[in-house]
């Protein structure tokens, strides 16, 4: 995967991570050092859960090695048409509870980091079928730090009550991904 791959990924991915802070920023009183804070914990879990994926991925690589370009096409089609769906569909945010304790603050960054990683997991496992685990292993570090940027970007525009056009977003991440899956399929059939 090249650099540019690995750049456009990660910002297919880090879209719901976009909104959600600058939902969160918009929402709250929220301060640079709790938006920091806020991006570093979205940042490890966009990281974490590619990485997871990815080992997944590697281990079962070897028991399915004949169909894993079909695999790895299949689960970031359906991420992608996911996205899609949701950006045609227009479905808004739900409303996050985030509460003023330090460490209610960690929790609930916690779970919105779990929450807008879940297709990051699917989108490693998918990596992991395809390339060697030290080839994903820079990705998901590129991965993790284009999220924590752009967390930190949301939290900017948020703070400034500039609008973030998730709909356009999910439906162009959709289309990266879908383009990817696409990508991997014809390098293996071809």
């Amino acid at each position: 995967m090249t650099f540019i791959e690995a750049l456009i990924l990660s910002l297919a991915l880090c879209v719901d991570t976009l909104v959600v802070s600058a939902a969160t920023a918009f929402r709250t009183k929220m301060n640079y050092r709790r938006g920091l804070l806020m991006a570093l914990i979205l940042g490890f879990c966009q990281f974490a859960f590619p990485l997871a994926g990815a080992i997944i991925g590697d281990v079962a690589r070897s028991f399915i090695e004949a169909v894993d370009h079909w695999i790895a096409f299949g689960l970031l089609a359906f991420i992608g048409g996911k996205m899609i769906f949701d950006g045609v569909r227009g479905e808004e945010e739900e409303e996050e509870n985030v509460s003023n304790s330090h460490g209610s603050l960690i929790y609930n960054y916690f779970l919105l980091g779990v929450a807008t990683s879940i297709d990051g997991l699917a989108v490693g496992i998918g990596l992991g079928l395809d390339n060697p685990l030290t080839t994903v292993l820079w990705v998901v570090v590129a991965i993790g730090i284009v999220t924590m940027l752009v967390s930190l970007l949301g939290i900017y525009l948020g703070k400034r009550n500039i609008p973030v056009p998730e709909r356009t977003a999910n439906i162009i991440a959709g289309l990266v991904l879908i383009g990817l899956g696409v990508k991997i399929l014809l390098e293996h059939l071809l």
